[in-house]
């Protein structure tokens, strides 16, 4: 167990057993090994990945479960996971969520199923694909309970990715810098047009990095049918 790593989430509100916090440690091993070969992410310091990914990403889950989006076997969906990031970290605080995680690089998702089994880690699925493919398949449509997306897409853009896949009543959290406003303000006719409202903007603290804004959108309404558009036309033509 890392005395570091568990002081520092304890000091973070963070209540976590020696079994999540073990979890953890070789989670951030895996990452700093495996960055650079699977283009995981610029943040390589085990430190550092343990503050601005692990401790992040545990922060967003601390803040749902507070707002009551993290009920007990909760369907989650990473979109555009990457290194797994924030999923991983929540399953392994809640190993109770059926956690799945969409990816469109075949070399990440090779990394991702290998840190999974790695981690020993049941209810969790890879799933190799562009998000405007799943979401019209439809063992996939509509499924969630809550979507996580986290350095994805502008937010007009991400709500097309990420709307029809939620039930409705599910939510998106969606982690955002300091243009969150900005992106808020431009989202209006994607929220309308989806079936989605905004639910509320939470602070997520992050010390080792730049102010963050949690946007919570709630799913009021099925999707029509015809979104998401194909692939690539939500980024190059996004709802405005």
């Amino acid at each position: 167990m890392s005395i570091d790593l568990g002081d520092r989430a304890s000091a973070a509100g963070l209540a976590l057993d020696a079994e999540a916090l073990a979890r953890l440690e070789r989670y951030r091993d895996l990452i700093a090994a495996a960055a650079a070969k699977f283009s995981l992410t610029a943040v390589r310091d085990p430190a550092a990945i343990e503050e601005r990914h692990l401790l992040e990403s545990l922060r967003l889950g601390r803040s749902l479960a507070d707002e009551g989006l993290l009920p007990a076997a909760a369907r989650v969906l990473d979109l555009g996971s990457g290194a797994g990031l924030p999923g991983l970290p929540l399953k392994i605080a809640r190993l109770d969520l059926d956690l799945h995680l969409l990816e469109a690089s075949a070399k990440r998702c090779r990394f991702l199923r290998e840190t999974v089994a790695a981690l020993d880690l049941t209810d969790v699925r890879v799933i190799e694909g562009r998000a405007e493919t799943v979401a019209h398949d439809p063992g996939q449509r509509g499924r969630y309970d809550l979507v996580l997306a986290r350095a994805v897409a502008p937010l007009p853009v991400l709500l097309e990715l990420a709307l029809p896949l939620l039930a409705v009543g599910g939510h998106l959290a969606a982690i955002k810098g300091s243009g969150a406003a900005a992106e808020l303000a431009t989202a209006g006719k994607a929220l309308d047009t989806l079936g989605g409202e905004v639910l509320t903007t939470l602070p997520l603290v992050a010390p080792a990095g730049p102010a963050l804004t949690i946007v919570l959108v709630r799913k009021v309404a099925a999707t029509p049918a015809r979104y998401p558009r194909r692939a690539g036309l939500p980024a190059k033509r996004p709802l405005l």
